[in-house]
């Protein structure tokens, strides 16, 4: 008996973690906690994360380029950022690669009030645009606007600060602001008034929208760890789509100040743009190289991108589930 003990305990390596131990990892969200963020939060509550042998930690975020800088410093383990900011930080030396392209269409859009009548990216000649100097939206504009052949000089800019756009439109002030149909298209209509929008993507200026990342460092070194969270997460993201309530009350769970049914509507305009026509069909996460080459080429002729890496060097579709 004794000599039975003694061959079992030389078969167990010396340090060796118990089967259920788990890897800590975080996730860093682009912004405040709100529809699009959902799935993560239900993907936890379910237990996806756990079964993938995964404690993870979801962190709100300030902003996209913050998410991308804190990444790459390795304060976090993930991140969702949108693919310009992501591309651009890389260009300059971040180490980050997009582990999943989740949003593959652009979540960006001229918004209005339905009353003023812009239809058709014409409609814009003649109208007062409220925006924010330096931002994605007014710097790719200028992309919608040519694709359109629209005439600049009849559309009047006004700056404001973010928060200011949506008031300066339900002011009048403003006939229409850029933002997101995700985002401020619903804040309108949370004030009891009826939106409408025209999407930068439908009127040939779409980019791939928000993507999930990880540091280079991570990729390289703990590849299984990644390809388990990439496994979980279109998991979780496949769960919110059958059931986007449950995706809504995980969320609610941790920050019951959310209005439910903004929230949902939030995350109906976010599932809406998970596929594009060149990944329809391919899986939630999946990223095509000619929208990830257009969305370079855009950012080379709008936002200033220098690069002469090719487009997949930001991004891969290695960690998806087969």
């Amino acid at each position: 008996m004794r000599k039975l003990l003694l061959l079992l305990a030389l078969a167990i390596p010396l340090g060796a973690a118990p089967a259920s131990a788990q890897d800590k990892a975080s996730l860093r969200l682009n912004w405040y906690l709100g529809g699009l963020h959902a799935p993560f939060y239900l993907g936890v509550a379910k237990g996806f994360y756990a079964a993938e042998k995964i404690d993870l930690e979801i962190q709100e975020g300030r902003g996209s380029p913050n998410t991308v800088q804190i990444v790459a410093a390795g304060s976090a383990t993930f991140g969702m950022a949108d693919a310009g900011s992501l591309m651009l930080l890389a260009s300059k030396g971040a180490e980050v690669q997009a582990v999943m392209s989740l949003l593959n269409t652009s979540g960006f859009g001229v918004i209005s009030l339905a009353e003023t009548g812009i239809k058709s990216p014409k409609d814009l000649e003649g109208k007062t645009l409220a925006i924010t100097a330096g931002d994605a939206l007014t710097q790719l504009f200028p992309a919608m606007a040519k694709a359109n052949k629209l005439d600049m000089s009849k559309i009047k800019l006004l700056q404001v600060d973010p928060p200011t756009k949506v008031v300066a439109v339900l002011e009048k002030r403003a006939h229409a602001l850029l933002g997101g149909i995700d985002d401020q298209y619903f804040l309108i209509e949370a004030k009891g008034q009826k939106p409408a929008a025209l999407r930068f993507a439908d009127h040939g200026a779409n980019t791939v929208g928000i993507t999930i990342l990880a540091g280079t460092a991570t990729i390289k070194g703990k590849a299984d760890l990644v390809r388990r969270f990439v496994r979980a997460s279109v998991k979780s993201w496949e769960e919110a789509v059958k059931d986007p309530d449950a995706a809504v009350a995980a969320a609610l769970k941790t920050k019951p100040d959310l209005n439910a049914e903004s929230t949902k509507k939030q995350l109906l305009a976010d599932i809406a743009l998970l596929a594009s026509p060149a990944t329809k069909g391919k899986g939630i996460g999946y990223g095509a190289e000619a929208e990830w080459k257009a969305t370079q080429d855009l950012l080379k002729e709008y936002r200033g991108l220098e690069t002469t890496q090719p487009p997949g060097a930001y991004y891969t579709n290695e960690f998806l589930p087969k």
